[in-house]
């Protein structure tokens, strides 16, 4: 008798066992959906290549052999002492979707190498004290390099130059704000999209200079990213200052370095939401996705 009890007992606890795997299962399906059909194998990533152009040293990824040319292109500006290496899983991915990718080491640049005693230009922490003049060195690497490029064989036709995306991480985030028309002098008007990751955007929010921006305008934003998140997301922020087209994925548990190569756990989000945002502005492709919540997102909204 005490044999069968235990034998049942065994039985039950087996089979919420297997129903507790289930739904567990389940959750993990509705949080990322498998594909509908496998995905053919893609060719591996071309390695990356660095050079010298206009006096900068610029990361360069390419796309695979087989993707159509000209090529769009995105360039990439890096994060306070951080430098153009810091998020190579973005640009891999970027590159394997067909893009060029092109980063530039800016003057604060410090990966791999000891971080000099010069502090920022400007307090971070003082805004209203950030003028068209502030990090100006980083508009003028922009600048430079893609009016050089532009003008060098076989950049100058292997590249769709009315293709233009800008990306940046960080203080890479107010560089691409700013040269997408954040400080009016800054301006470029070939730019057809800018992917702000985390950016220091808040002197744009307080000097009202984001109502100028014309490119449509992501920005990504985490939970834990409290000193830079809170001036996309807050009443008034930057989001709410930038003109439409403009979206906002806010990840969860997402820190201020969830976007570089230290925190592989938001890389397929961080990928997913780059890629649909850029292929719709700057290839052209319909805006199937953005609006939807994927992986780590705990907000997704636009305007």
């Amino acid at each position: 008798m005490l044999n069968r009890l235990l034998g049942a007992l065994a039985l039950v606890l087996l089979l919420a066992a297997g129903a507790a795997a289930q739904d567990f299962i389940d959750l993990l399906r509705i949080r990322r959906p498998p594909p509908e059909t496998a995905k053919p194998a893609e060719p591996p990533p071309k390695p990356m290549e660095t050079a010298t152009i206009a006096g900068l040293t610029v990361a360069i990824w390419m796309p695979p052999d087989a993707a159509p040319r000209p090529l769009p292109v995105i360039v990439f500006s890096h994060g306070y002492r951080g430098c153009n290496t810091q998020s190579r899983f973005l640009m891999r991915a970027l590159a394997a979707d067909g893009y060029v990718v092109l980063a530039p080491n800016h003057r604060d640049a410090s990966c791999g190498k000891p971080a000099s005693a010069r502090g920022p230009e400007e307090p971070f922490v003082r805004p209203d004290s950030w003028t068209e003049h502030s990090y100006e060195d980083r508009r003028t690497d922009i600048a430079t390099l893609i009016d050089t490029m532009k003008k060098q064989v076989p950049w100058s036709t292997l590249i769709d130059w009315g293709k233009l995306g800008l990306t940046g991480h960080s203080l890479g985030g107010y560089t691409v704000l700013g040269v997408a028309g954040g400080w009016a002098p800054w301006r470029r008007p070939d730019v057809k999209a800018v992917l702000a990751l985390a950016p220091y955007c808040e002197p744009f929010a307080r000097h009202g200079a984001l109502d100028r921006v014309t490119a449509p305008v992501m920005y990504q934003g985490g939970t834990v990213d409290v000193g830079i998140t809170a001036s996309l997301r807050r009443p008034g922020g930057c989001y709410d200052k930038t003109p439409a087209p403009v979206y906002y994925v806010e990840l969860h548990n997402a820190g201020h370095l969830a976007w570089t190569d230290l925190q592989p756990r938001f890389q397929d989000s961080v990928t997913h939401y780059a890629l649909l945002f850029l292929d719709t502005y700057v290839k052209g492709a319909k805006p199937i996705g953005l609006r939807d919540r994927y992986g780590d997102a705990t907000e997704v909204k636009t305007k």
